[in-house]
């Protein structure tokens, strides 16, 4: 008797129904364009993360520079020796620095991982490279034309004393120098332990990653980006400081610029920079990722002298669109839904208690043919639960669509990595260089927005449903429960 009574009030009030019906949709939808857009804006940021990081990573410690002591730092210093004329013999010398932070013991790295809380740690070393090339000619002599001619060369350099003739006149001309510099930046990764580091971030798109027995081979992972640029490819070698790298692998980075131009195996890069080891970067994995407020506390009490950066400490530096966006997500999107929703249910609620008032003739003769006042409320409930749940399945159609358009499109949004302050290495080439330490200096990085649909996301949007359909019940059932079976004799003609 419920359900046919139920089906026929909905039939015959259609268009009631369907205005309750699409006030709940409106609301429900906005619920999960806000939903959806939050989830990608959060995947958005930590995307920008990864990049820097790598997959897997919560936290890195490093060693931050010391305040500087007032003396001039030590700049590169690069020397050629003068060709002659002619020849055509190219010249180049390269400089390899620490970047970035200075360096920790790589007995630091045990430490860290042995601290409560911590599953993995990883070390790694980031170098900057400074390559200066070309020609140097070394320029001719040209005496000027006049009187003593030859005769007064045999005076050059010796004054012009007694006996001594003048000094020639004349000029320097031919020579030269015509060089290019070539910066780039090199990390050096713990090939035994693949899983934590940078190029985490990146997928090897041609020949493979590191091997774990490669720990001192002199081979090398290359950006795709930097090996577009340099014309590499698998099989091709780099020369770095004297020593020929073989390329066996290019990876590209998933999101954002690569960590490096170049990876290569750790105790590699330790020689190239002159830091046995050493590292300037240590990677950690938390065990559980809600305490790692926890574990970052542990290590800066039990590691001296180190600085721990979580990758919440670290948005906190984002900002650019990603971050305005994601501020008006959290801030003015989730009010405005909330909002919407609640004007939402009182308007379902009123237009059901008002439906209830022109149907006084209808639950007076049920009241007067036998049905109590609870089986009246429980119908008006049933009617205002079953319109909540059309407007939640149109809610969700609505808000899918509204989710899949934002995906479709795609904006791109920017975040600016803000600087952190840290030091250079030597000569001023610091972590704005790039690499891996490359927090310390500001960084735009392009990030396409999506809006994925969650399951949660459809859970709440059925929860409101059926919240919106009680809280539109409770207002019709509360005024039909009031009803008495003489208001319906007094409005009968």
């Amino acid at each position: 008797m419920f359900f046919t009574y139920l089906r026929r009030e909905l039939r015959r009030r259609r268009k009631a129904a369907l205005v309750v019906a699409s006030g709940l949709a409106l609301g429900i939808a906005l619920v999960i364009v806000v939903d959806s857009v939050s989830s990608g804006m959060g995947r958005a940021q930590d995307k920008v993360l990864q990049s820097l990081y790598g997959l897997g990573t919560d936290m890195t410690v490093t060693k931050a520079a010391e305040p500087s002591s007032g003396t001039t730092a030590e700049r590169p210093r690069f020397r050629f020796d003068a060709q002659e004329d002619g020849s055509e013999e190219e010249q180049s010398t390269d400089r390899v620095m620490v970047q970035g932070f200075q360096t920790l013991a790589d007995s630091t790295v045990g430490k860290v991982a042995g601290q409560s809380g911590v599953a993995d740690a990883v070390g790694g070393l980031s170098l900057q490279v400074v390559k200066v090339s070309g020609e140097f000619t070394r320029g001719q002599f040209q005496q000027e034309g006049g009187s003593g001619g030859q005769g007064q060369g045999e005076g050059q350099g010796q004054g012009g004393g007694p006996g001594g003739g003048q000094s020639p006149q004349g000029r320097v001309q031919g020579g030269g120098a015509d060089f290019d510099v070539n910066s780039y930046s090199v990390f050096g990764t713990d090939v035994t332990r693949p899983a934590l580091g940078p190029l985490t971030s990146s997928t090897i798109t041609s020949g493979r990653t590191f091997k774990e027995s490669e720990t001192d081979a002199a081979v090398a992972v290359a950006d795709s980006a930097y090996a577009k640029e340099k014309k590499l490819k698998t099989g091709s070698t780099v020369t770095v400081k004297g020593v020929k790298f073989e390329v066996v692998g290019i990876a590209t980075a998933d999101s954002g610029d690569a960590a490096a131009n170049l990876y290569v195996p750790l105790q590699r890069a330790q020689t190239l920079g002159d830091a046995k080891d050493k590292v300037t970067t240590i990677y950690v994995q938390a065990t559980d990722s809600q305490k790692i407020d926890g574990v970052k506390s542990a290590i800066q009490k039990n590691v001296p002298d180190t600085t721990v950066t979580t990758s919440a400490d670290l948005a906190d530096t984002v900002s650019g669109s990603l971050s305005t966006a994601s501020s008006l997500a959290a801030g003015v999107g989730k009010w405005l839904s909330i909002v919407v929703l609640v004007a939402a249910f009182l308007v379902a609620g009123l237009l059901t208690s008002s439906a209830v008032s022109r149907r006084v003739r209808e639950f007076g003769t049920l009241k007067a043919l036998g049905w109590r006042s609870g089986r009246v409320t429980r119908q008006v409930v049933g009617e205002a639960v079953v319109n909540g749940l059309v407007g939640g399945v149109l809610g969700i159609a609505l808000g899918v669509a509204g989710a899949y358009a934002v995906t479709a499109v795609s904006p791109t949004l920017q975040a600016q990595l803000g600087g952190g302050g840290g030091a250079g290495g030597p000569g001023g080439f610091g972590g704005g260089m790039g690499g891996p330490s490359r927090q310390t200096a500001a960084k735009t990085l392009d990030i396409a927005l999506t809006a994925p649909v969650s399951v949660t996301t459809i859970a709440l949007a059925v929860a409101l449903a059926v919240a919106g359909g009680l809280v539109a019940g409770g207002f019709g059932g509360w005024r039909a429960s009031r009803l008495r079976p003489a208001d319906a004799l007094r409005r009968v003609e």
